[in-house]
């Protein structure tokens, strides 16, 4: 029970701190299990990282599930999710239930200063992974690489395009090269169950459609448009909006209604795609209001639940081969280069605006990187170095 509560308040902190979208999440989320506590090595987190960014939905949110899980067991993982998406959910539903002021605060320095300091959160992420995953030219060059395709094509398949370059690039020209240590990631739960939760999660994906066709009830289209729009979408929350777009905005609420709490969820920390907690409040189909929030928000993260959690255990075993030793290698070279890349946009590009936010960005950087302040202290710095600039202004 200590490692439960231990694991929902430590991802609740998180929720309620990490601005700047899922790659700042995971920069959060290595500072936080990786250096901080030390609850995984480097190594383990970089293959659990390749491995989300390989499954449909919210890489970060499917990242702390398996985390929670590894810690704390299944009541761990649903805890961890619970924390991690909370803080955004109760944000959005109390915009939907009218507290109009939430528009005006998302404007205002301070949240721009929060998201300053998401630079410097992957910055260093950059920075420290690049120094463990890449300590040779060859590696560097794969993550270079990496980058660079990515900057230039952005979008989810180049993404997985390089991960899945770089296992065969390591594959077929790091085997002269000196293994990392392989790095247990404590799994708490079986083949049996895994293979329980991956039929689960196809079964859901077909069945609904039908039992949403034949009943013609408003639960079942509800549950299964935000189990579809969870279930298929790569690259993260921003990708989802056609997909959720075109399940709510027919029948649930107005387009206008639909992008203002988008606009919102944009601006608030935590998962982007607690979004869904936002429109099951606002929406003229029942049920609305709090329970509306609470059955979108479990359906558009439930195929994320299922599939890390049933694939974790088959990934546990496959990373020990010595082929995929091999791949891993170049897969979390790959993974440095598109931080690195997603560290300009869109981390850089949403938040440096001009000289001033790239000085503050730097010395948080500062801070973090050579001062070893911990996070919520910079955290706060920002923050208020945001609100006093837009006063001065």
């Amino acid at each position: 029970m200590k490692n439960i509560i231990q694991v929902f308040l430590v991802f609740f902190r998180l929720g309620c701190t990490s601005f700047g979208g899922p790659i700042a999440h995971l920069g959060y989320f290595r500072k936080e299990f990786v250096e901080k506590r030390k609850w995984l090595s480097e190594h383990a987190y970089v293959d659990l990282v390749a491995l989300c960014q390989l499954l449909p939905g919210p890489a970060s949110s499917q990242v702390g599930i398996a985390i929670g899980l590894a810690r704390a067991g299944y009541l761990g993982a649903i805890v961890a999710w619970v924390g991690f998406t909370l803080p955004s959910a109760i944000i959005l539903i109390l915009f939907a239930y009218g507290l109009s002021e939430i528009s005006t605060a998302v404007n205002a320095g301070w949240i721009h200063g929060l998201k300053i300091v998401a630079v410097a959160v992957v910055a260093q992420a950059v920075w420290i992974m690049g120094k463990n995953l890449c300590p040779d030219r060859t590696r560097i060059i794969l993550a270079i690489v990496a980058a660079f395709i990515t900057f230039l094509f952005p979008g989810v398949y180049s993404q997985i395009g390089m991960i899945i370059g770089g296992g065969v690039a390591g594959w077929l020209i790091l085997k002269r090269e000196p293994f990392f240590p392989h790095a247990d990631f404590p799994i708490k739960t079986s083949k049996v169950v895994g293979v329980f939760l991956l039929i689960l999660f196809l079964l859901l994906l077909f069945l609904l459609p039908l039992f949403a066709q034949i009943s013609q009830n408003n639960l079942f289209y509800v549950v299964e448009g935000f189990y579809r729009a969870g279930a298929l979408v790569f690259g993260g929350g921003h990708v989802v909006l056609p997909l959720l777009q075109s399940v709510v905005v027919p029948k649930m609420l107005s387009n206008n209604l639909f992008l203002a709490g988008y606009g919102i969820a944009q601006a608030i920390p935590g998962p982007l795609f607690s979004f869904a907690a936002y429109l099951g409040a606002m929406s003229s189909l029942a049920p609305n209001g709090l329970l509306g929030a609470s059955i979108c928000l479990v359906a558009i993260f439930c195929p994320s639940f299922l599939l890390i959690v049933g694939i974790l255990p088959f990934w546990e075993k496959l990373r020990r081969y010595h082929a995929m030793k091999l791949a891993m290698q170049g897969i979390n070279a790959a993974v440095v280069g598109l931080l690195l890349a997603a560290l300009y946009n869109p981390v850089w590009t949403n938040a440096i605006y001009n000289i001033v936010d790239f000085a503050i960005a730097l010395v948080a950087f500062l801070l973090l990187q050579f001062w070893k302040w911990p996070s919520w202290l910079v955290v706060i710095v920002g923050a208020i170095a945001g609100q006093l600039v837009t006063l001065i202004k």
